[in-house]
């Protein structure tokens, strides 16, 4: 009788999963044959009784399903249907046995056949085990849902309303969940070795030539390595609660450290996201503004920083009010094509130069008086860590992920260092912020590069806020709010993206004057809980076990909340003192 609870709670969790799938008004519930009459004295206002669901077309052949949701609403020993239960050992159980319960679920007896065959192979093998299990299986940002709700979703058109439960309704038609349900994994190792270079260059990487300029050509070279190697362990961290619990990050937050965790994880991705959208929003108005003045006659800038920011609000409030991030994929794309593009011509210019004139004379080794600020840039430079659980759930092999992260983390530790160390050392103390600025604005290459990676930066600024937009929405008007049912709603969500993204302008004119400030600020305040303080704590509650472990899990939750204190007020007082 222990095991009856147990049992009764996942039958109402499945209840539950294939509830949001069902039409509403069907039941396979005893209904009574009257049920259909009309009763004069009855409320008009009262809600309709529902109907069995034999009578949707079909009804036989998806009566299991209905009956899922009936048997949760039994009691635990009614469920039994006065049947015992006859527990046999699986010592003697076939190698592909299914048990009864799963054989009566829907598609059961084709899948014991299957399994009986031996057709089900380890490469085919599916991920869940039953129908239910299926519909369960969702996906994530960060591991967070953050897909629009369903009906914003872009499969019709925003004004459709969903017609009302018919015959001729599809069964399982538009599902109810605010969360969309994802396929097996199916990307191969190299489209994720792509996938995560991808997801760890962006725009940070053209801040790292001032980085060094602040710390020195040493000391900086020292911190981004330091730097990759804990965002290994803590990577590892990460992925050691995924395996054991499951979910995504503000998932595993919740599961291991209540929900007041689970809104911190939320609001440092909120932050971080943010800090990147502000960062490229300067990023693109100074680059533009070189270029302006690299291509217009006459010794006056025709157009201030700040008017370049307020006009790039033309193109981002529109962008920001797409519902699909999939539709701006390709601008994604596109800036990392341009960034890409931009590396190797720094490697180019930088390596000749080097080689014609030296080092340039004002190179140092360490940089007393700004060394703090090269800590948060370097951190804000590793901002792939809200896909690192997406990636992983993407590949076909799972298993593999953790050595290909550790393979890429490597590549992009050189690549960052690099590229800041070759800057630094060809420009010395006169290295700018924006690093393109460094080289000859009279070269025609130098100026469409500056252009096209700053329209490719601006198309794609979006996709960096996108999650900070959900999560935001999600926390206001709820999981369930839909702008297609609701028009006030729509207005209402249209208006919160677009005073998100003007609050994003004016936080990129209060930082524009000291971008590299600014980025290091971001990076100490929002990413260093994100990549050091959460992992080591999620993994000292939820997973370890030995009291070393443990001990290396409170070391790295002092150190990192040590250096996130330390670099955010030395950030501010230096800020605030020059």
């Amino acid at each position: 009788m222990s095991d009856l609870p147990s049992q009764h709670e996942r039958t109402q969790a499945e209840a539950d999963v294939v509830s949001r799938h069902l039409p509403d008004g069907y039941t396979a519930e005893h209904v009574a044959a009257t049920a259909n009459t009309t009763s004069p004295d009855a409320d008009p206002t009262s809600p309709p009784e529902p109907q069995d669901s034999l009578r949707l077309q079909g009804g036989d052949i998806h009566r299991e399903i209905f009956k899922i949701g009936a048997r949760s609403k039994l009691g635990q020993r009614s469920a039994t249907f006065g049947a015992p239960t006859i527990r046999r050992s699986s010592t003697f159980l076939p190698k592909n046995h299914v048990p009864a319960s799963e054989q009566r679920a829907p598609g059961g007896f084709r899948r014991q056949f299957m399994q009986q065959q031996n057709r089900l192979s380890a490469a085919s093998n599916p991920v869940t085990r039953t129908f239910v299990s299926f519909l369960a299986l969702y996906g994530d940002f960060a591991g967070e849902d953050l897909a629009e709700s369903v009906d914003d979703s872009v499969a019709a058109t925003e004004d459709e309303e969903e017609p009302p439960p018919t015959e001729t309704r599809p069964l399982l038609g538009r599902r109810k969940s605010t969360r969309r349900p994802i396929k097996p994994g199916d990307a191969g190792t190299t489209k994720s070795f792509f996938t995560l270079l991808k997801a760890f260059i962006g725009t940070g990487i053209m801040f790292l030539p001032k980085a060094f300029n602040n710390g020195g050509i040493l000391f900086s070279s020292f911190t981004l390595i330091t730097v990759s190697l804990l965002s290994c362990l803590s990577f590892h961290l990460l992925l050691l609660c995924r395996k054991r619990y499951g979910g995504g990050y503000g998932e595993l937050g919740s599961e291991i450290g209540g929900p007041k965790m689970r809104m911190l994880i939320l609001g440092s991705i909120t932050l971080s996201q943010i800090g990147f959208v502000c960062s490229g929003i300067i990023f693109i108005a100074e680059n533009l503004r070189s270029f302006l003045n690299a291509v217009t006659p006459g010794p006056t800038m025709p157009v201030s920083t700040v008017a370049l920011i307020a006009i790039q609000l033309v193109v981002l409030i529109p962008l920001a009010l797409i519902r699909d991030i999939s539709r701006l994929g390709p601008a994604a794309l596109l800036a990392d094509i341009f960034i890409f593009i931009g590396l190797f011509y720094i490697w180019y210019y930088d390596i000749s130069t080097i080689a014609t004139n030296g080092l340039h004379p004002t190179v140092q080794l360490f940089n007393p008086h700004d060394f703090t600020l090269t800590i948060g840039s370097a951190i804000f430079t590793y901002e792939g860590i809200g896909l690192i659980l997406p990636i992983q759930s993407s590949m076909a092999e799972p298993s593999k992920f953790p050595r290909l992260l550790y393979i890429v983390m490597v590549i992009i530790t050189v690549i960052f260092t690099s590229v800041g160390a070759l800057c630094y050392a060809t420009f010395g103390d006169k290295t700018r912020v924006e690093i393109i600025t460094n080289y000859p604005q009279t070269s025609k290459l130098v100026n469409a590069i500056q252009f096209l990676y700053s329209i490719a930066i601006l198309v794609g600024t979006p996709v960096q806020l996108f999650p900070a937009t959900r999560i935001i929405e999600t926390k206001i008007f709820g999981e369930r709010a839909s702008g297609k049912r609701s028009s006030a709603m729509k207005w209402k969500k249209n208006a919160l993206r677009t005073a998100l993204t003007v609050l994003c302008a004016l936080i990129s004119i209060f930082g524009a004057s000291d971008l590299d400030k600014f980025v290091a600020l971001i990076g100490a305040f929002a990413c260093v809980p994100l990549v050091y303080i959460y992992p080591a704590f999620l993994h000292l509650r939820g997973v370890a076990k030995s009291p070393m472990v443990k001990a290396g899990d409170v070391v790295l939750c002092v150190v990192g909340t040590g250096a996130m204190v330390y670099s955010t007020v030395v950030t501010i007082s230096t800020w605030v003192r020059q």
